[in-house]
């Protein structure tokens, strides 16, 4: 519900904040009051698009602040696919900053417009006498059905095999046009793969290219090696005889001080390091072997991978490695493709009888719930003067599998005696479809838990008993949820738990628009003027009374 609603610098309204009660409260005030800006800044906050020149100073920010107790509402979930946090007591705050921008909060929390509306939609229904459109929608009907007829489990795992067998039968078609497709490209795919028989992906290209390199030039790396180790080794001159007579001369004098001994030990070192490249050259020197068969297979082997490189346009053996994993891939589904149209026109079979199964049951369960919907609508419609209305819902079963079941609803309407019936878009007036959806409203109250709903003058046009009718179904919903109306009757008025008055004052040669709750005196006064116009007729105020006890 709705607990506090605060709005400052936004039209003819400088500041304003109330407090909202549970239960049926009503906002009455004369015409051009302001009660068209009061939802306007409400209608603000909960996402519809904001507009500069409402703004009363533009030096100033003009904003409107809602907190909300959602606890009954169930709506973890919501919060939690909009990636917002939840907080039982929730509050949205919308902002026009002075350069003309608007800002959106919940919870504190940045938000869209986008998240905004779809987390507002499940906050707050307004409702006026030109937002009847919805129920003219056979899917808004279908979906009342389905809450009177406990449907929603079943139209859930419906709407979910329904989604994975459009999937799947999608899937088969793809598979049955690419079929022929693929087959034509199985023997270029194969061509393709036998290409790079004989490559060992294992092995890196850079130790393939150093292994030829080295057998490429094996006989100048011998000469060279040769040359070194004469140059490292050689008896009387080799750097490593020089080095050892070095270091035999420093160990005379290596303990005098620490610096000589510093310097003994890298040359030492430099022996140490000396004698393992020597080892290491001797080594590869062993290993070095010219081979005109090696050196022609690894050529061949380099040059199949480089051609391979430039023509799937790639330079790494991973990524044709990659290449070969997808050709392997190809082949192998075309080899398989029958199978796979097979296993997947099995899938669509089973998901078919599933859904056929599911359709039954929902099927069955919203017939038997339909007289329930016809009688209870005929009823508060002819409490609402409506006296001669007829309903006609029926079912008609579709040959495909629609949004939610196979049925096609028909709702046919007559409000008028011997009047033929037909669909509510076209036999229903504006009037009427206003006492439909607030019919509707009080039915659904009783199944589900409703977002606070506001109904911004539905009952214009109506008066007397019918009035007291709107008003006493009003009131009867607000028992399951919060009802706010905005009414000029005193009938409705008067059934109200809380009343709330808009009028407006003028400060400092200003005009400003405020809004107060009031008492019993009060409401009585404020009835009576609604009454008679009048606020002191003496009969104003006793019927006043009357209407409020």
């Amino acid at each position: 519900m709705l607990k506090e609603l605060t709005i400052s610098n936004y039209a003819l309204i400088d500041y304003l904040k109330v407090d909202l009660s549970q239960g049926f409260t009503s906002i009455t005030g004369e015409t051009g009051a302001g009660k068209s800006i009061i939802l306007g800044g409400l209608s603000l906050a909960l996402g519809k698009r904001a507009d500069p020149n409402l703004v009363m100073d533009k030096t100033k920010k003009c904003y409107v602040d809602l907190l909300f107790s959602i606890k009954h509402l169930n709506l973890k979930n919501i919060f939690n696919s909009l990636e917002i946090d939840y907080d039982s007591l929730t509050t949205i705050r919308r902002e026009i900053i002075p350069s003309g921008k608007s800002r959106a909060f919940i919870n504190d929390t940045p938000v869209n417009l986008e998240i905004l509306q779809k987390l507002s939609f499940e906050l707050v229904d307004i409702h006026s006498q030109f937002q009847n459109h919805s129920i003219l929608k056979e899917e808004y009907q279908i979906d009342i059905l389905d809450l009177l007829a406990k449907n929603q489990d079943l139209v859930e795992k419906y709407t979910l095999n329904l989604s994975t067998f459009k999937e799947v039968e999608n899937k088969i078609d793809e598979l049955e046009a690419s079929r022929s497709k693929i087959i034509q490209e199985k023997d270029y795919n194969s061509y393709l793969l036998d290409e790079m028989k004989g490559i060992n992906f294992s092995e890196t290209l850079s130790s393939m290219e150093q292994t030829y390199n080295k057998v490429n030039n094996s006989e100048e790396l011998n000469i060279t090696f040769n040359e070194v180790l004469n140059c490292l080794q050689n008896d009387e001159n080799g750097i490593n005889i020089k080095l050892n007579e070095v270091r035999f001369s420093l160990k005379k004098i290596k303990n005098i001080s620490v610096e000589y001994s510093k310097i003994f030990d890298r040359i030492e070192s430099v022996i140490i390091e000396l004698d393992d490249i020597i080892r290491d050259i001797i080594d590869e020197n062993d290993f070095i072997e010219f081979d005109p068969e090696i050196k022609e297979t690894l050529s061949q082997k380099l040059e199949k991978i480089y051609s391979l490189f430039r023509k799937h346009e790639v330079n790494k053996l991973d990524d044709l490695m990659l290449i070969k994993e997808r050709l392997e891939k190809k082949v192998l589904e075309t080899e398989n493709i029958d199978n796979i149209i097979n296993e997947e026109k099995n899938k669509f079979a089973e998901l078919k009888l599933s859904l056929n199964g599911l359709s039954k049951q929902i099927r069955q369960n919203r017939k038997k719930v339909i007289p329930i919907l016809k009688t209870q609508m005929e009823l508060l419609l002819k409490d609402m003067g409506m006296v001669d209305t007829v309903f006609k819902i029926e079912l008609e079963e579709s040959d495909f599998f629609l949004k939610k079941g196979k049925d096609k609803l028909i709702l046919n309407f007559s409000a008028n005696k011997g009047a033929p019936l037909g669909p509510l878009s076209k036999t229903a007036s504006g009037g009427e479809l206003s006492r439909i959806m607030l019919a509707l409203k009080s039915i659904l109250s009783n199944y589900k838990n409703l977002p606070t709903i506001i109904f911004d003058e539905i009952d214009t046009g109506v008066s007397g008993e019918i009035a007291n009718s709107i008003g006493r179904i009003m009131k009867n919903m607000a028992t399951n949820m919060q009802v706010i109306s905005i009414t000029h009757l005193p009938q409705v008025a008067a059934k109200a738990t809380n009343h709330l008055k808009v009028f407006k004052t003028i400060k400092k040669e200003k005009t400003s628009t405020e809004l107060k709750s009031l008492n019993y005196n009060e409401r009585v006064s404020e009835i009576a003027e609604m009454l008679s116009g009048d606020n002191f007729a003496v009969s104003a105020h006793d019927l006043a009374k009357e209407l409020l006890n």
